[in-house]
């Protein structure tokens, strides 16, 4: 039977049942990377712009502008200095740990689901190997039931019984290798947006301290 020629459906189907996890895994990593990506464009901002409206605002003695300008704008970094804005008259010390607290909140947020997508993607590989291990244990039984009964085993016989068993392994290392990719791309993302978040509340307190 030549692969090429089979249809999506029949290649699924051919590959047996530890096709069906697969499939979910790559139905669960596809959500999870759009929600990520849509909850990292949705607060995204230009740092350096908002900080700078929030330091003339301050520049000026409009505290409670700054505050309702970050909260006006959603973003884990606005926040983060709302809280430090709450704190402009209080020791240096204190207005660090309070966008330290607000922190220990939004960093999970953005962290949220990654440790799920890097299991996909090294679970979905196992799995393709459990079903190719699991193909070649019945590929063998045939073999050996024919053998019992003066069948012929031809090499198409045992070629053909393989090359099914291998449908897993291939459907396991595409799920897993984009899988991974994006896990990696998404993980960078996070980690500059947390950088951005520490470089403007180190910016803020030392505004906040030549005042």
């Amino acid at each position: 039977m030549d692969l090429y020629r089979m249809s999506l459906l029949k290649t699924f189907l051919t590959g047996g049942p530890i096709m069906w996890p697969i499939l979910f895994c790559s139905i669960f990593a596809l959500a999870i990377v759009l929600e990520k990506f849509w909850h990292l464009n949705a607060i995204k901002i230009d740092t350096q712009k908002f900080l700078k409206k929030i330091f003339d605002s301050l520049s000026s003695r409009e505290t409670k502008e700054a505050a309702k300008l970050c909260d006006k704008t959603n973003s884990p970094i606005a926040r983060i200095l709302k809280a430090g804005i709450l704190k402009h008259n209080q020791p240096k010390s204190q207005i660090r740990e309070a966008m330290e607290d607000v922190s220990l909140y939004e960093i999970p947020k953005l962290e949220r689901n990654l440790t799920t997508l890097a299991s996909i993607a090294h679970i979905s590989p196992l799995l393709g190997l459990l079903g190719t291990v699991m193909g070649m244990v019945r590929c063998f039984q045939t073999i050996q039931m024919k053998s019992t009964t003066f069948h012929p085993v031809s090499p198409g016989d045992l070629a053909g019984g393989i090359w099914e068993a291998l449908l897993t392994t291939v459907a396991g290392l595409v799920v897993a290798i984009p899988t991974y990719v994006l896990y990696n791309y998404l993980v960078s993302r996070v980690n500059a947006t947390i950088i951005e978040m520490e470089k403007a509340a180190t910016e803020l307190v030392n505004f906040l301290s030549e005042r």
